[in-house]
């Protein structure tokens, strides 16, 4: 085992930028998490504005239709793909 030994005041000043790191990545997660979801659609949201089912919404998925992420368990789908999707759909 090794000792390592300072003064009192490099570890106060240590500390101190260890303590402005970790208020810095905390605002930055609060911001992200309040900009993060809210742009983008679930399921509901997507099959509502499509008029699908969520059955053909996971055949989408499936076959590369509609880009999505997963976050832990939960799909969602940025706006602008959707809106992409139902313009080619619309198209002649």
């Amino acid at each position: 085992m090794e000792l390592i030994s300072m003064s009192a005041e490099v570890f106060n000043a240590m500390a101190e930028r260890l303590e402005a790191i970790e208020n810095k990545a905390h605002s930055l997660c609060r911001r992200q998490e309040d900009l993060a979801l809210k742009k983008w659609l679930d399921h509901q949201d997507v099959c509502q504005i499509l008029g699908i089912s969520k059955r053909t919404l996971q055949s989408y998925r499936e076959k590369g239709i509609l880009p999505y992420s997963q976050i832990r368990h939960k799909i969602f789908y940025r706006p602008e793909d959707v809106q992409r999707l139902l313009q080619k759909s619309r198209q002649p």
